[in-house]
């Protein structure tokens, strides 16, 4: 008995001869016809790295470059020689009182203000030539200050009236008695005010 010739142009069947009922992948009702590569439409497997589609180059997945903390403010010259003028001003009200109470001076107390103007101006200001030069130069102002309100606080108890008015009426006269009485340690502990200064300043940079 004679086989029956096959019908020219049959379709041929994917995947060596497998029905295309039992294959998975084939194209289904609106789907495009098969490609040959059952894999061709499907996403990529994951990696367990949930960055791993990024380009090289791209940024953090939260928007924008990572963070980058900002410098620290140490270096305002300004802020750092007011901070020294001011802090000049208080360890010279201090340093006076000190003096006119005890009616001598001290000199670990013109160190103590020279370290105190240094080191509070460069916490602020930083190491800057500037600070420093300005913290001296408070320093040398404030102990004498200091020196001016002993001398008037002696004056108020030998004359027996106010304070106020000792400095209001009669700083001519406080002036005075500092140039009568100066001598080698006054000058002294002028430079040690200057010298604290310098090395308060370094040892808060």
């Amino acid at each position: 008995m004679s086989q029956p010739v096959q019908p020219p142009n049959q379709p041929q069947q994917p995947f060596g001869g497998q029905p295309v009922d039992g294959n998975p992948y084939a194209g289904g009702p609106g789907q495009g016809a098969p490609t040959g590569n059952p894999y061709g439409q499907q996403p990529p497997a994951p990696t367990g790295n949930p960055f791993a589609g990024q380009q090289p180059g791209q940024g953090a997945p939260f928007g924008g470059a990572p963070f980058t903390p900002a410098p620290p403010a140490r270096n305002n010259v300004l802020l750092g020689v007011a901070v020294a003028l001011g802090a000049a001003i208080v360890a010279g009200i201090l340093y006076g009182v000190i003096a006119g109470s005890i009616e001598r001076e001290v000199g670990y107390a013109a160190v103590g203000v020279g370290f105190l103007v240094g080191f509070a101006a460069s916490k602020v200001g930083g190491s800057n030539p500037a600070v420093i030069a300005a913290s001296a130069v408070f320093s040398i102002g404030a102990v004498y200050v200091g020196q001016l309100i002993g001398i008037s606080m002696i004056l108020s108890d030998l004359a027996q009236i106010p304070f106020s008015e000792v400095v209001g009426d009669h700083f001519d006269t406080v002036t005075k008695a500092w140039s009568e009485e100066a001598d080698f340690m006054t000058y002294l502990f002028l430079g040690l005010g200057a010298v604290a200064a310098v090395g308060g300043a370094k040892k808060a940079g």
